[in-house]
């Protein structure tokens, strides 16, 4: 696998990014951790427009299921240190620019996505702690908080806020998230120090939800492919939290994981982490954040695992690979030199 960089757009402390369908076009969304923007570009690296100049603290985005460019976002997430104003703003066009409004106030609100099962949508968000009185203070455990996402999110506003309950808290550190799509229904990994946690909703609407640990090992972010082949999919994780270990489960059958591989070399403060097929080889993308700060891949080739720097000290807060005709193109959130990249990829 190689990348090759097709566009770059400067933007101080560049985080979040999601896919977004919006009149018709399939659109590439990047927001800022700090007080900063959120922009909307073609799947080029071309900016089309600017949705918001501020507040910024974006940690996560999503669109709204069958919406025209409708999208949840994160706002005042600026740090585990700063994120007690977090809320979840509802984002849509509105007569040539954007309206935002907050929808939900949820302080320390981290990750969340929306996820269906049973033909049910329903809104999960993660806090990454729940309290603190001083810089790092980690005795406060965060929670997952789940709720079913309303049909009309125009009734939702500051002063009718969508209703969610807490499904787990006690999950200190609670930084990683990823969701899964099956033909069953989705359902959504979430990483702490506690462990990694599988989430699933109900498999019908009113039913219960479900919460399985995976691994009691501390879980920064992870991601799920099936590196070597077999029809079963491993998970790569990063470890600690914002940690500079990647490590390799296999599942065991018995609905755990069991480790199966470490990265020989560190890749300190790890961060962004995708994996998909590319080019028919399964492989993870993972970024790190301090040291060389490189861009890897991480793959399975000749009977072992694999890794290979794509860029160099780039230091990448997020990834997003997705497809463009018969081309896979990604863009990385590389936030410590301030560049939203877009890169083609292509077969070695």
């Amino acid at each position: 696998m190689l990348l090759e960089k097709k566009a770059a757009y400067e933007l101080d402390r560049c985080y979040a990014i999601a896919p977004l369908t919006y009149q018709g076009k399939r659109h590439v969304l990047v927001a800022a951790e700090k007080v900063n923007k959120c922009l909307l570009f073609d799947l080029d690296g071309n900016v089309e427009d600017v949705i918001w100049e501020e507040p910024g603290g974006t940690m996560s985005m999503v669109q709204v299921p069958g919406s025209d460019g409708w999208f949840l976002a994160t706002h005042r997430f600026y740090s585990p240190n700063d994120s007690a104003d977090a809320r979840i703003v509802l984002v849509r066009p509105e007569g040539g620019k954007w309206s935002v409004a907050c929808v939900k106030e949820l302080p320390f609100c981290h990750r969340f996505s929306i996820i269906e099962r049973g033909g049910v949508h329903y809104l999960i968000a993660c806090t990454i702690k729940s309290a603190h009185e001083y810089k790092d203070d980690w005795r406060f455990p965060g929670a997952i908080y789940v709720g079913e996402l309303p049909e009309d999110l125009e009734e939702y506003g500051p002063d009718n806020q969508i209703p969610m309950t807490c499904l787990k808290d006690g999950l200190l550190k609670n930084h990683g998230y990823f969701t899964i799509n099956t033909p069953e229904g989705d359902y959504s990994l979430v990483g702490t120090e506690n462990g990694c946690f599988k989430v699933t909703p109900p498999d019908e609407k009113g039913g219960e939800w479900t919460v399985e640990q995976l691994t009691d090992a501390p879980t920064s972010d992870m991601a799920l492919a099936d590196f070597d082949g077999d029809g079963k999919e491993e998970m790569i994780t990063i470890t600690p939290f914002h940690g500079d270990q990647i490590e390799i489960w296999r599942p065991d059958g018995e609905g755990k994981y069991r480790k199966v591989w470490d990265c020989p070399f560190k890749t300190e403060m790890a961060h962004s982490i995708w994996a998909r097929d590319f080019y028919g080889q399964q492989a993870a993308i993972i970024g790190h954040r301090k040291g060389k700060r490189d861009l890897l891949a991480f793959y399975y080739e000749d009977g072992e695992y694999k890794t290979k720097v794509l860029d160099a000290d780039v230091g990448s807060a997020n990834v997003y690979p997705y497809e463009d005709g018969d081309k896979i193109k990604l863009v990385s959130t590389n936030r410590e030199i301030n560049e939203i990249a877009f890169y083609e990829v292509k077969a070695d």
